[in-house]
């Protein structure tokens, strides 16, 4: 089975699309293909499907969505004339709840973590050519926001959070990996959206500021650190981390660290502070399952 959940939803059986069109199946499937070979409790897809009040009818209608499931899988099976396993065999039902079986098929969450978990060694080994090229392959991976056709409850939601988290720590090490190999220039484009989009990102700020520092865009670079802690201000009521701070006195000062490898450890740092321990949870527990 091959599953993909990093942009729109896709799991295919020997090749053929297991993936219902209507959204409360869609949703069963979404939150069984992330827990892949892992139980998910009766209880965890009910709340998904209808949040803290279910209906009456909850348990029927999840086994109605259930066996909409397997009868998409029998399908696949049959089209490709599998005899030795039944849907049953694929989609389980367990004691509590119900389990997917992945099998020896591709699941892109478990191949970007495996990527980036291999790019974050390669960053504390500081093989920043190979730290870049494989963040970059990680990334690569997401063709768009996780789940972006799926209706999300509770459980999803929290998955699609923690994905997207991810995905910020292994972009935020591809370019540290960039500014160690001389890209500021190139980064500037991609930081600029980036920023827009996440206006409170300090490590983003940090790593733009250092950007643009080395292509000797200095005032720019202050301005950028100044519209950072407006937004902060405004927004969260909270002043730039201290590192970010010590990295604008550096740069004001016209002889930051961030003239050379010191000052992309303080861009790291600053985003650390400001994003509180989220970052550091993902670069610990990512890598190969």
């Amino acid at each position: 089975m091959d599953i993909c959940v990093l942009g729109t939803l896709a799991v295919r059986e020997l090749g053929t699309s297991i993936t219902p069109t209507a959204p409360k199946p869609r949703q069963v499937l979404a939150l069984l293909a992330l827990h892949a070979d892992e139980v998910v409790p009766v209880g965890a897809l009910t709340e998904e499907l209808w949040g803290s009040e279910p209906p009456r009818s909850a348990r029927p209608t999840l086994q109605t969505y259930i066996l909409q499931l397997r009868e998409l899988i029998t399908a696949a099976l049959e089209l490709h004339g599998e005899g030795t396993r039944t849907a049953k065999d694929v989609l389980l039902t367990v004691p509590g709840g119900y389990l997917l079986r992945g099998g020896s098929g591709g699941h892109d969450v478990q191949e970007f973590e495996r990527l980036a978990g291999m790019g974050y060694r390669a960053m504390d080994a500081e093989d920043f050519p190979e730290g870049a090229r494989l963040l970059r392959e990680a990334l690569a991976l997401w063709t768009g926001p996780a789940l972006a056709d799926v209706h999300t409850g509770p459980h999803l939601d929290t998955q699609i959070k923690r994905l997207e988290e991810s995905r910020l720590c292994a972009l935020d090490q591809r370019i540290e990996a960039d500014l160690r190999l001389g890209r500021h220039r190139e980064l500037l484009s991609e930081l600029t959206v980036l920023l827009s989009r996440y206006s409170t990102h300090e490590s983003l700020c940090g790593q733009y500021m250092l950007a643009l520092y080395r292509s000797g865009r200095r005032g720019e670079a202050l301005d950028a650190y100044q519209r950072l802690r407006s937004t902060l201000v405004r927004t969260l009521g909270l002043e730039p981390s201290p590192a970010l701070a010590k990295l604008q006195r550096s740069i004001l000062m016209a002889r930051p660290e961030g003239a050379g490898a010191g000052g992309v450890r303080l861009a790291r740092e600053g985003g650390r502070a400001g994003r509180g321990r989220a970052c550091d949870a993902a670069y610990a527990g990512t890598g190969p399952r």
